[in-house]
């Protein structure tokens, strides 16, 4: 039998239940604010989450806090949060491989990332980086990206590819780029950025093609070797670094990731709306700007319409990529 909460998410989804009045009377935020990021600390998605956690805290007077689950490519997170009351106190710091990867990646999924949502705010776009760690890159002699092709034809399946799990934007950029290039290297998940990252700097992983946010530290102090972005276009963080399109050269190889904050299915449009506005305040102001900027990411804002119009448009563009690559999760 479902739980009450999760009987109210349905009857407030099937519109027998008015999700206004319990607006209403709950008076939110009148407790702490869950923000679930399904992946492990220290990646980027992480790092977004607790950038904007604060600033959310401060426009509504209440605690946001950040709540890491990791697992299966986000899905464990996300399925938490899409079963959880639709009141407004558990979120999902959404990605592209939770909103629209992961359905064409595993044959089944514990949630439908459509039905079981609805998109509040997209928080940011970000570059994926390629990097190598260094002592790996010079014993190779790889130098650049053509390097690292010439290197992975000749040595296939020599190479160990870390992500920061199945689905990810992470993953799927390096199976395009095997795809586009004809190599072959071996895939390695991780929970997050974080782990993986832990991995590549300390040699037991070879290469990831990560998002900039959490790669751009280690990158400054040397403790990664960058050889390029994966947009179309060079990134302002780092204008030094050329594209992959660019550097392989591979033509028309472009692969980025995006993060926004999700409610479950029958949350309040009031409440949605309101951390829409507040979040999209935050984003503008110039600290927090700034911030994402300096790191590589480009502060979103988009209504929940538009968001919801993005993500329909990202889950097309995504499943003709995990076709095309052959991926798939087990």
């Amino acid at each position: 039998m479902p739980s009450i909460s999760r009987r109210r998410r349905l009857l407030v989804s099937a519109g027998l239940l008015p999700a206004v009045s319990l607006w209403a009377q709950s008076g939110w935020p009148n407790k702490p604010v869950r923000i679930v990021v399904p992946f492990a600390a220290g990646g980027t998605t992480d790092i977004l989450a607790r950038a904007l956690a604060p600033e959310l805290g401060k426009a509504f007077g209440q605690t946001f806090i950040v709540d890491n689950k990791p697992g299966a490519g986000g899905n464990i997170g996300a399925d938490m949060v899409a079963k959880s009351a639709p009141d407004g106190y558990n979120l999902l710091m959404g990605t592209v491989g939770t909103q629209a990867i992961n359905a064409a990646l595993y044959p089944k999924m514990p949630f439908d990332p459509v039905r079981d949502f609805i998109p509040i705010v997209l928080v940011a776009g970000v570059p994926n980086v390629l990097v190598m760690n260094p002592a790996k890159a010079q014993a190779a002699k790889i130098h650049n990206v053509a390097d690292l092709i010439r290197y992975a034809k000749a040595n296939p399946g020599k190479l160990n590819m870390a992500s920061s799990g199945n689905g990810t934007s992470i993953h799927l950029s390096g199976e395009l780029f095997k795809t586009m290039t004809g190599t072959y290297m071996l895939h390695f998940p991780y929970r997050g950025s974080g782990p993986a990252l832990l991995d590549l700097i300390g040699g037991t992983m070879d290469l990831m093609f990560d998002n900039l946010p959490s790669a751009l530290p280690q990158i400054k102090v040397g403790k990664l070797k960058a050889l390029a972005v994966t947009t179309a276009t060079r990134s302002a963080a780092v204008p030094e670094l050329p594209t992959i399109a660019e550097a392989g050269p591979v033509k028309g190889f472009e692969a980025s990731s995006w993060f926004g904050l999700l409610a479950p299915a029958g949350t309040p449009l009031e409440i949605v709306n309101r951390i829409q506005q507040e979040t999209a305040k935050a984003l503008q102001s110039a600290v927090l700007k700034e911030r994402l900027l300096s790191q590589g990411a480009i502060p979103g804002g988009q209504t929940p319409a538009e968001f919801t119009k993005f993500i329909a448009a990202e889950t097309i563009k995504w499943t003709q990529v995990v076709k095309a690559s052959g991926a798939k999760v087990d």
